[in-house]
């Protein structure tokens, strides 16, 4: 990758002229604008469920003043959702060279995300975008690159790095709680198996051939879009980007290796062989070495110890096991006789109001949002950055890779490239279909 954490942080920092917001601390801050002068416009691309709610969670801060969908029907209701008043567009490209936006939010199928990203970050935009971040991994290398050139603020949809459990935990591993870490286990999830279906005419309100984007040309398949899309390696990843986006993020932030990644992969999966069928794998299974040592290793389901979906970080001197609704471990109980000092709270240097306590989905994405259009402000690097993520989201697509290709490989974190297996290094990227192969 051509871009340094160090450069990208001289590239996009900058210094807070003004702070727009009032903040209160404790369990119910929340933010208050000081003056209507000072809200945002924003742009919303992709309006089923996840980009409904991130457009929600922006309106503390800002108008929706355009929204973009390739269906019909999905934006017209998402425009009376959201006062009936914005313009609506089928082409994010037209949303994008509307004058008077100051900050796209990206909800759209994971296929789109990369090109989306590079496309409004060009036009001069702001942008939340909703995880994973990539397709593949030449697709973040990319991304870097834009965003350093253009100096624009991202934020990526990993909220779990705003939700207090998840950032408690990572605190509690960097501040020694147990020890030396020594290994991680991810317990992720089966992927959902399905098919064959039937292709069916394209409904006359949904443009299939705009919503398919830089993917092959297929016959339309209700199941290939919408929420199941993740079930197709086309368009996503399963589960190892789907829910791994969170989980192997939150380790490798608990680890320290946010801004680098392994040197040694292995996978090994059973794939569906009929065709119209979802193909992602029936069964799953990734390990990866880093050079300091540190093991990571993915479960599709829960087994022995691992019971539960979620991060289990264990170390020399005790275990702490992470997910939505647990923070558990020996470490954790002992907190109440042996807090962590103050200094141990700062796993993300931009803070700039009290320790955030909040616990939930909902509760975690509002103050994430709220992460991001404080950094539109200042112009520092918000807490999902496109340089660890770009890493966070390599991993789940090295552990496809590496599940696809059936051996132990050997990976190079500098150059971000395999030392040893043409046959993989051939899946870091993808054709793209003429008319949206990204720039």
């Amino acid at each position: 990758m051509s871009v340094t954490r160090r450069q990208f942080l001289t590239a996009t920092a900058g210094a807070c002229a003004f702070t727009p917001y009032s903040w209160t601390s404790g369990a119910e801050e929340k933010t208050v604008p000081r003056s209507p002068n000072d809200r945002w416009r924003i742009g919303c691309i992709g309006m089923r469920y996840q980009g409904s709610v991130i457009a929600r969670e922006a309106l503390p801060y800002g108008d929706i003043v355009a929204i973009c969908d390739v269906d019909k029907h999905v934006r017209e209701q998402a425009r009376a959702s959201f006062g009936s008043t914005a313009q609506i567009f089928e082409n994010y490209q037209d949303l994008l060279a509307k004058k008077g936006i100051d900050v796209v939010l990206i909800g759209t199928p994971d296929h789109w995300h990369a090109k989306m990203l590079i496309d409004a970050c060009r036009a001069g935009k702001d942008v939340y975008c909703e995880k994973p971040l990539t397709l593949t991994v030449a697709e973040g290398q990319r991304i870097c690159d834009v965003v350093r050139e253009t100096g624009r603020v991202v934020q990526v949809g990993t909220w779990q790095r705003s939700d207090a459990r998840f950032r408690r935990a990572v605190e509690m591993v960097h501040a020694g709680r147990i020890g030396t870490l020594r290994r991680m286990v991810v317990v992720m999830g089966k992927n959902t198996q399905g098919g064959p279906f039937t292709p069916l005419p394209v409904p006359r309100h949904f443009n299939w051939d705009l919503w398919q984007g830089q993917t092959p040309e297929v016959p339309y398949l209700a199941e290939r879009s919408h929420y199941t899309f993740r079930w197709w390696y086309e368009y996503s990843g399963g589960e190892m980007t789907d829910t791994g986006a969170h989980h192997l993020d939150i380790a490798q932030w608990g680890a320290g290796l946010q801004h680098i990644g392994p040197v040694e992969i292995e996978g090994a999966a059973r794939f569906p062989t009929v065709q119209n069928s979802f193909n992602v794998a029936i069964d799953y299974h990734a390990r990866y070495r880093y050079a300091n040592g540190v093991e990571l290793e993915v479960l599709d389901s829960p087994r022995g110890d691992y019971n539960r979906d979620g991060i289990m970080f264990e170390g020399d001197e005790g275990r702490i096991f992470v997910n939505r609704g647990t923070l558990a471990g020996k470490p954790v109980e002992e907190l109440a006789s042996r807090p962590l000092k103050r200094e141990d709270f700062r796993v993300y240097s931009n803070d700039n109001r009290d320790r955030v306590e909040r616990m939930g989905k909902i509760d975690a994405i509002k103050n994430h949002m709220g992460n991001f259009f404080d950094c539109t402000v200042s112009r520092k690097t918000p807490i999902s950055d496109v340089v660890s993520q770009h890493r966070s989201v390599s991993l789940c697509h090295l552990g496809n890779i590496a599940m696809k290709v059936g051996t132990k490989l050997t990976w190079n974190p500098e150059t971000e490239q395999f030392a040893d297996s043409p046959a993989a290094s051939k899946l870091l990227k993808r054709e793209q279909r003429k008319g949206f192969e990204i720039g």
